[in-house]
Formats: C-alpha cells, sequence, structure tokens
C-alpha cells in the first residue's frame, strides 16, 4: 500500500509541476513588467526637464502637462475631445472589420473573386491614407462621414489580408467532410471554414484596431472642429506644447487600452474555438 501510495504521488508530481505557470507568464509580472518601461520613461522625463536639459518650450515637465490635462478636464473639452475620437474609432472599426470579412470571405474562397478584386486592392492598400481625405471631403463634405469612411478603410485592409490569407490555406479535408454531410455556401463558411480562421481573424482585428487609430488622427489632423487629432493641430498653431504632448500620452494610452479589450477576446474565442 505505501509503495502504491508513493508511486501515485511520484506520478501526480509532474501534473502538479505542469500546473505551475512560468514567471512571465503570471498576470502579475506581466502588469507590473508593462509598467517598467513607461515608469523609467517618465523618470528619464522629469530629470531632463529638472536640470534644464531640454528646454520646456520644446520638452515640457510631466507636471506641466498633466495641469494642461486639469484644465481641459474642468470644463469638459477633454472629455468630448476623447469621447468623439473614441465614437469615430469604434464606428470606423466595426465598418471596416464587417467589410473586410465579406472580402475576404469572397477573394478567399472564389478563384474568381481572387483574380477580379486582389490586384485592385493591393493598388488602393499601397495609397497613403492622407491622400484620401481631400477626396473623401469633397465627396462627402466635413461632417462625420469622411471620418469614419477613412477610419473604416484603415480598419478594412489588416482584417481583409489576414482573413483572406487563412481560408486560403483551410484543410481541404474539413472541407470536403462538410461537403460530404451537404453543407454548401453559407453553411459551410458558418460552421467550418469561418471557426478554422478564428486565430487569425482575431489577429486581424488588433492590428485593424491599432490601425484604426492611425487613421483616425490622419482624419481629425486636417478636418476636424472636435477630437484628439484637431486638439494637436490646434495645440500647435496656438504654441501649446504641454497639450500637444497630452493629446500623444491619451492616444497611446487609449491604444493601450483598446489594444488590452481586443487580448481579452482573443484569449476568451481562442479558449471557446481552440
Amino acid at each position: 500500500m505505501t509503495a502504491s501510495a508513493e508511486a501515485t504521488t511520484t506520478a501526480a508530481a509532474p501534473s502538479g509541476a505542469a500546473a505551475v505557470r512560468p514567471f512571465w507568464s503570471r498576470t502579475s509580472v506581466r502588469v507590473v513588467g508593462g509598467l517598467v518601461v513607461p515608469v523609467a520613461l517618465l523618470a528619464v522625463w522629469q530629470a531632463v526637464t529638472a536640470f534644464g536639459v531640454i528646454p520646456t518650450y520644446r520638452l515640457p515637465a510631466p507636471v506641466d502637462v498633466l495641469n494642461g490635462a486639469v484644465g481641459l478636464a474642468q470644463d469638459g473639452t477633454l472629455w468630448r475631445h476623447i469621447a468623439i475620437s473614441v465614437q469615430r474609432v469604434v464606428l470606423g472599426f466595426a465598418v471596416g472589420s464587417v467589410v473586410g470579412l465579406a472580402v475576404a470571405a469572397v477573394v478567399g474562397l472564389t478563384r474568381s473573386g481572387d483574380v477580379l478584386l486582389s490586384p485592385i486592392l493591393a493598388g488602393f492598400r499601397a495609397i497613403p491614407s492622407l491622400a484620401l481625405v481631400p477626396l473623401l471631403l469633397l465627396w462627402m463634405g466635413i461632417g462625420e462621414e469622411p471620418k469614419v469612411t477613412l477610419v473604416a478603410i484603415g480598419a478594412f485592409f489588416p482584417v481583409f489580408t489576414t482573413v483572406a490569407g487563412a481560408l486560403r490555406h483551410v484543410d481541404p479535408h474539413l472541407v470536403e467532410m462538410a461537403r460530404s454531410f451537404g453543407l454548401r455556401g453559407w453553411e459551410l463558411f458558418r460552421t467550418v471554414q469561418l471557426p478554422a480562421t478564428v486565430p487569425s481573424l482575431v489577429s486581424g482585428l488588433r492590428l485593424a484596431l491599432a490601425q484604426a487609430w492611425l487613421f483616425l488622427v490622419a482624419a481629425e489632423l486636417i478636418s476636424a472642429s472636435m477630437g484628439l487629432g484637431y486638439l494637436l493641430t490646434d495645440s500647435q498653431s496656438t504654441g501649446r506644447v504641454d497639450r500637444i504632448f497630452l493629446a500623444i500620452v491619451i492616444l497611446a494610452g487609449l491604444g493601450v487600452l483598446s489594444n488590452a479589450l481586443v487580448t481579452l477576446l482573443q484569449r476568451r474565442v481562442l479558449r471557446k474555438w481552440s
């Protein structure tokens, strides 16, 4: 009986050891580790401004940026800038992702779609985002439509590229097996091909969200009266370097937050579909 118990304990030990998460994979370590570099940069920033290494009219002190944020927050201007930018990103990201998924299905699943659409999409992708702004303003005016459209264009290509490539490499044996059970068209795509591309789809969404923020700033730098991109332009014209840095820091923070949300979604989706 004792020998049996020892054998059971010995057999269970590797399982227990395997269940221990590696040090660098622990959530607390990742959170604390992710703060090390930003805190170090903040310390260097404070040091170079405090000792006059860089003049404050070029690099304002962190406390000056904070005071600028407080001033804008007190009258509600800062929150309106953030809210309108987030709204534009969410709308453009949603539209661009849905259209990107639809076009990826056509290109990735049909030879005709690949032949007809791939060349023109490759050319369209090479056009700089700022080159599209004059046309969007001419066609859609100066309202929300051109800004959301530009963001949607930015979100479209990462989703399209990753999903179309993944659909071309779906295991043909799975497809043939599904067809033998009578699945065709939408049912085949929904039950077999789309689940097989879920990891690529989530990766494409992460890239699309980052691209959406880049295209948003491009739109707001030229044709906006509100938003973080407008705050950058307005602060440049008024010489408020502290507000320029404030807008940059907020954009970085929103980018990190949105990426964290998509990462959380990615873990849950992959846990469900893997």
